[in-house]
C-alpha cells in the first residue's frame, strides 16, 4: 500500500493516536476522518477570511485524498476501484475550486462525498484477528 506523494498524510493523521497498531482498513479510516477534520477547518478560515490558512489546510486536505487514490487496491473490483479514483479526483478537483473561488458550498459537498466514502468504509471493516464471521 504505497501512498506517494499523499505519504504527508500519513504523518497529517498521526496526531490521531493508534497510527503505529492500525491495520490497513484503520489507516485507510484515520486518513478520511484527517481530511474530514481538515473540511471543516478549511471552511472556518474560509468564513473568516483567512486566506493562507484555508489555502494550506486544503492542500493538506487535497494531499490526503491523494494518498487514498494511491492506496486503492487496484486488484480489488477494478469498477468499484474505478469510481472511488474518478470520486477522490473529483473531490481534488472541487477542493481546489473551493479555494479559487472562496465557495464553502464546494467544501460541503466534499464534505458529504467523503463522509459517505468513510460510513460505507467503516461498515465493511474486517473481523478483529481471533474472531470468526458468526461468532
Amino acid at each position: 500500500m504505497g501512498f506517494g506523494y499523499g505519504a504527508g498524510a500519513y504523518q497529517q493523521v498521526r496526531s490521531h493516536g493508534g497510527v503505529e497498531s492500525a491495520d490497513k482498513h484503520g489507516l485507510i479510516t484515520l486518513l478520511m476522518d484527517g481530511a474530514l477534520e481538515r473540511l471543516v477547518k478549511a471552511r472556518a478560515h474560509m468564513m473568516r477570511g483567512e486566506t493562507g490558512p484555508k489555502g494550506e489546510t486544503i492542500s493538506r486536505c487535497i494531499e490526503i485524498i491523494g494518498g487514498l487514490r494511491d492506496a486503492l487496491d487496484r486488484k480489488a473490483d477494478p469498477s468499484l476501484v474505478d469510481r472511488l479514483d474518478s470520486l477522490y479526483e473529483y473531490m481534488s478537483r472541487r477542493l481546489l475550486q473551493a479555494n479559487l473561488r472562496d465557495d464553502a458550498s464546494i467544501i460541503d459537498e466534499v464534505s458529504r462525498l467523503l463522509q459517505q466514502v468513510r460510513d460505507s468504509w467503516v461498515q465493511i471493516a474486517p473481523a478483529p484477528a481471533g474472531r470468526t464471521v458468526g461468532a
